[in-house]
């Protein structure tokens, strides 16, 4: 950029047509002038564009921008324009490399509340909201089925506690009714290859062996285990052997009729599907048995299942689980493994998961969710899902709902 060039910051504004920005352009282009930076969002038509530009020779900036004028009015939009000074574009591009973050906002529906209490809170800590982007589909007001959920993501700057903010987030999506996470924008978010699930009230509605204990006569005493055991009250373990013990003597047919008979979390076939499609690798690392596991392999295209295997002999189950039990540690041990095997670093990898014995494997990944998890999980956990189902996943990697698989805006 000459010295004796000028700066301008252009902004553009009205209806949207194809065409628009290639004339507006063209008028620029007649004068050699640089663009410096540009930015344009439209929204159902209307648009916002942004040029950010030094005119050369600054004798000709008044023809220049005569003439941008006058397209403008042709084009029946309006045009505004201001002077930046060398010294205020040298400081912006100091600004250079500052730390940016994403903030995710999800729901089944988002108000002007809940989208002000988050922008208030980046006012608070002096984050500047640089982008706003809109990642799920339109939703309908008659058939509001059609889409029902929301999510936006903003791009902000400036440095932060990451400690203060998360526990800020997480008191605004109790108070709010929605999910917000937050983390920093580096390499990593665009670069992660390999996401591993916990399958039991993860991939799937249900805790299996609550399932199956039902069909043993045990139902009642075996879900309070459970329950406990995964609020972290319980060693997983110790747990885990109590639990089993009660499947003594079950007929193996059993398995394949609770197997058959699984209810998928919502979006859990959406987001394997997709996920596939994008070329990540997928993984189930449960503390639920195997037998399940594959059958959810072969129903949703898993790459890796590392769960616990139940003893059978003579077709009934001994009420004793074979080799060593899979607990928290140990998953935590199986996604290092994929991830060595793949070749791929911690911080490429995601896990998902909602009980106590998610969490060394949560916090190792590099980004660990809380999917619809207990208190204590949703507390260690980077990020968190409560209020849609799996898929909303996708909305914290980025993915819009329309590259849903089989979806469209």
């Amino acid at each position: 950029m000459s010295l004796t060039s000028e700066v301008f910051l252009i902004n553009v504004t009205g209806r949207d047509r194809p065409g628009l920005a290639a004339k507006l352009t063209g008028v620029l282009a007649q004068s050699e002038v640089m663009i410096l930076d540009i930015g344009q969002a439209v929204i159902h038509e209307h648009i916002s564009l942004g040029l950010l530009v030094a005119i050369p020779h600054s004798h000709l900036a008044s023809a220049v921008l005569k003439d941008l004028l006058y397209v403008a009015h042709e084009l029946e939009v309006q045009v505004r324009y201001s002077v930046v000074s060398q010294e205020q574009y040298e400081h912006w591009v100091g600004e250079q490399g500052k730390e940016r973050r994403i903030i995710t906002v999800m729901g089944r529906q988002l108000s002007a509340a809940q989208i002000s209490a988050v922008a208030a809170l980046c006012a608070e800590y002096g984050l500047n909201i640089d982008v706003i982007t809109r990642l799920s589909g339109r939703r309908s007001l008659v058939n509001p089925a059609i889409h029902p959920k929301a999510a936006v993501q903003l791009t902000v700057s400036g440095k932060v506690d990451e400690q203060v903010l998360r526990r800020r987030l997480i008191q605004i999506s109790q108070e709010m009714g929605i999910d917000v996470s937050s983390h920093v924008d580096d390499i990593y978010r665009r670069n992660r290859r390999l996401v591993v699930f916990d399958m039991d009230s993860t991939l799937v509605q249900v805790e299996v062996i609550d399932e199956l204990a039902k069909l043993a006569g045990a139902g009642e005493e075996v879900a309070a285990i459970t329950a406990a055991a995964m609020r972290g009250e319980l060693d997983f373990k110790e747990s885990l052997r109590r639990r089993v013990a009660q499947l003594a003597g079950l007929d193996e047919r059993v398995l394949a009729e609770v197997a058959a008979t699984l209810p998928l979390m919502e979006g859990a076939q959406g987001v394997t599907s997709t996920l596939k499609r994008l070329g990540y690798k997928i993984g189930i690392i449960s503390g639920g048995f195997d037998y399940f596991g594959h059958h959810l392999q072969r129903k949703l295209g898993f790459d890796y299942v590392f769960a616990n295997r139940l003893e059978i002999i003579d077709g009934k189950l001994t009420g004793r689980v074979l080799g060593e039990i899979v607990d928290g540690p140990r998953k935590a041990e199986f996604l290092r493994q994929i991830a060595a095997q793949e070749n791929l670093t911690l911080e490429q990898t995601i896990a998902v998961g909602d009980g106590a014995n998610d969490i060394p494997m949560l916090s190792i990944a590099g980004m660990g969710v809380a999917f619809h998890a207990k208190p204590l999980v949703r507390e260690q956990a980077e990020r968190s899902i409560t209020s849609l189902g799996l898929d909303g996943l996708l909305f914290l990697i980025g993915v819009r709902e329309r590259e849903f698989h089989g979806n469209g805006e």
